[in-house]
């Protein structure tokens, strides 16, 4: 059974790397960095250099995908809106890129193109869409990095839309992750997309540049990318039973490496890793002294269930903690985040969590309010 301690009014705690508790050894892997990530937790399970900043090539049109889905699911776009295929889009049928080949002045329909970017890479959907929505490919570009910004990608800036080589265009494979996470949370109408093996238009059929989807029934996405600066790279998500894993790979030596060396990161976090249920959500967790208000306490808990992912096994070794601010003070707003709800495992902090106020506290009288003023003046002396 997951052992809790005793309710903690202190200071938040900081996060430790998971690293520490992993069962066996990560797979070596010839590439420039890697990541595997927990979806549901969020949880690092195995890196290398997940923090430097690499080109992304068209792994960079995840963020293009993402903007447009939100957009159709906001209802700024419809599906079947038609988006032109301008001269600064249009792609001529260069080696160096991947197009999905909309004739020059003709048209498609968002949702077209949209599987066009998803499936056939298309450097000439890409720009056109960005176009349609920011009227140029720069203001994308800008609405492109506050998208990153807004979902915590630290170490990422775009330039353009499609991934093409640029100074200053760069990413990391923690932020693809975290990228892939909210495609897969936020765009969920639209992520069956990303598992399609092939697409047509213009009478011009092309397959998806992800392998896995056809060798791995439980890959579902989601983008490869290839340019001679980025090498071989590709953001990829699997779902085997209740969990679902991550991997992003940068710089592989060869398009068949970039695949093997996947399938190794998927097997071995499968094999060694498992999500566990800690506390769910909206339960009472415990009650803190609340100072000023018209009750001196506040029930408290999650407001999301608490799930932790970690080496087989080890389950039964889980600690949790209650972290509450100290001397908390009304007026508190129900859902107001009031501490962390803590879980670490041989000493080390796995994960974290929100403690809510799971009911609203008013602000008491005057004279109620002079008394714990006066209550505190002389606990302070001590």
């Amino acid at each position: 059974m997951i052992r809790k301690s005793a309710l903690a009014a202190t200071l938040l705690l900081p996060s430790f790397s998971f690293a520490a508790t992993v069962l066996s050894t990560p797979p070596e892997l010839n590439n420039k960095s890697y990541v595997l990530m927990d979806y549901e937790t969020g949880q690092i399970l195995a890196a290398k250099n997940e923090n430097e900043k690499l080109a992304p090539a068209s792994m960079t049109k995840m963020m293009t995908s993402y903007i447009i889905e939100q957009k159709l699911l906001k209802g700024e776009l419809t599906e079947d809106e038609k988006v032109r295929m301008n001269e600064s889009a249009w792609c001529r049928g260069s080696s160096t890129e991947s197009c999905m080949y909309v004739p020059l002045n003709g048209t498609a329909t968002a949702l077209e193109m949209l599987r066009g970017i998803i499936i056939q890479s298309g450097n000439d959907a890409s720009k056109a869409m960005a176009e349609h929505i920011a009227g140029n490919e720069g203001t994308f570009a800008y609405m492109m990095n506050e998208e990153a910004k807004r979902m915590g990608m630290t170490n990422t800036h775009f330039i353009n839309s499609t991934g093409m080589p640029a100074d200053g265009h760069y990413s990391t494979a923690k932020d693809m992750a975290t990228l892939a996470q909210h495609i897969i949370h936020d765009s969920s109408k639209y992520y069956p997309i990303y598992s399609e093996k092939e697409f047509a238009f213009n009478g011009i059929k092309q397959g998806n540049r992800n392998a896995l989807l056809y060798t791995d029934p439980s890959v579902d996405g989601l983008k490869t990318g290839h340019t001679e600066e980025a090498g071989y790279c590709i953001t990829t998500s699997s779902k085997r039973g209740p969990m679902r894993l991550i991997s992003v790979v940068f710089g592989t030596p060869t398009v068949q490496e970039r695949a093997t060396q996947t399938r190794s990161l998927l097997a071995w976090g499968f094999a060694n890793f498992e999500t566990v249920k800690v506390q769910p959500a909206n339960q009472v967790l415990a009650k803190a002294k609340v100072y000023f208000g018209k009750e001196n306490e506040v029930q408290i808990g999650l407001a999301e269930n608490f799930n932790v992912t970690m080496p087989k096994g080890k389950a039964d070794a889980i600690k949790t903690q209650l972290v509450v601010q100290p001397k908390l003070t009304a007026p508190l707003q129900k859902g107001q985040v009031v501490g962390k709800y803590v879980a670490s495992l041989d000493g080390k902090v796995i994960s974290e969590k929100p403690l809510i106020a799971l009911q609203a506290v008013e602000e008491a009288g005057f004279f109620a309010r002079l008394i714990d003023h006066i209550k505190q003046f002389f606990a302070n002396l001590f």
